[in-house]
C-alpha cells in the first residue's frame, strides 16, 4: 500500500510588504481587488498608510518589486503623515477652529463644558473619573457638531424651501457629508473642529443636493446662492481637511 502523503498547507498571502529605502524600512499594505486592472500605490494621510492595490490574480513577485522602485515616493509621503492626538486631558484640540486645552477636574460636577482661564486660554473641562474622559469629550464634540449642523441646515433649507428628512453624524474618511435621494443628510462630526464657516459651507453643500442631486453647473449655482464664498471653503478643506482626522 502506498503511504498517504499529506500536503503542506499553503501559506496565507501577505497583507503587508516591507520596503527598505535609505536607512529606513517602510510598511506597505497589500490589497487584492477584483475590480483592479493594474497595480496602484496610494497614500492615505488620514489612515497614515501606504497601500498597494493589485489585481485579484496578479503576480505577487511583481507586486513586491513595485514598491521597491518607488521607495523615494513612499518616504516622501511618510513625511506628511501626522502623529495622532488623543482627545484626552493635556491635549490641545480645535473647537470651531480655535485651540482648546483639555483639562480634567475629577472632583467637579457635570460632564464637559468650556471655559476661558485667567490667561485668556480656551479650555475644555471634563469632570468625573479618568477612565470616562475620552468618551465624554467625544460625546461633547459630537453634541456640539449636531447643534451647529442642525442650525445651519435649518437656515439653508429655509432659503431653498426644501426640508431635510433626517440629519446624522458619522466618522467617514472619504467625504465630509452626503445627501441621499430620500433627503437624508449625513455629516462628519469632525466638522466641529474646523472654523465655523467651514461647517456652514458643508451644510450648504449638502442642502444644495436636496435640489440638485449631482455636481453639475446648475448645482454649483445653487451652492453659490446659499454660500457665496464656497470656493474659499473648498480651498481650506483641500489644504487643511486631512488634519482634522489626526484627533482621535
Amino acid at each position: 500500500m502506498i503511504p498517504f502523503l499529506s500536503r503542506k498547507p499553503k501559506a496565507p498571502p501577505p497583507t503587508h510588504l516591507e520596503v527598505p529605502h535609505g536607512e529606513d524600512t517602510f510598511r506597505v499594505a497589500l490589497k487584492r481587488s477584483a475590480s483592479a486592472r493594474r497595480y496602484t500605490l496610494r497614500a492615505s494621510v488620514v489612515k497614515r498608510e501606504i497601500t498597494l492595490t493589485m489585481p485579484l490574480k496578479g503576480s505577487l513577485v511583481q507586486a513586491t518589486h513595485i514598491p521597491l522602485r518607488h521607495g523615494g515616493w513612499i518616504a516622501e509621503r511618510h513625511k506628511k503623515f501626522v502623529t495622532p492626538i488623543l482627545c484626552q486631558p493635556g491635549s490641545i484640540i480645535p473647537l470651531r477652529g480655535e485651540p482648546h486645552l483639555i483639562e480634567h477636574r475629577p472632583q467637579a460636577r457635570g460632564t464637559v463644558w468650556t471655559e476661558i482661564n485667567e490667561r485668556g486660554e480656551n479650555l475644555i473641562i471634563v469632570a468625573g473619573k479618568a477612565e470616562y474622559t475620552l468618551r465624554r469629550i467625544k460625546d461633547f464634540l459630537k453634541k456640539q457638531a449636531h447643534h451647529d449642523l442642525d442650525r445651519a441646515v435649518e437656515r439653508y433649507t429655509a432659503m431653498l424651501g426644501l426640508p431635510a428628512r433626517h440629519i446624522a453624524l458619522k466618522d467617514t474618511t472619504s467625504r465630509w457629508g452626503s445627501c441621499s435621494s430620500s433627503g437624508r443628510l449625513n455629516f462628519s462630526w469632525r466638522l466641529i473642529l474646523a472654523p465655523s464657516d467651514i461647517l456652514d459651507y458643508l451644510a450648504a453643500h449638502e442642502v444644495a443636493h436636496l435640489k440638485e442631486l449631482n455636481h453639475s453647473a446648475r448645482y454649483w449655482r445653487v451652492v453659490e446662492s446659499l454660500f457665496p464664498d464656497y470656493e474659499k471653503a473648498e480651498i481650506w478643506l483641500k489644504r487643511n481637511g486631512s488634519s482634522l482626522h489626526r484627533y482621535q
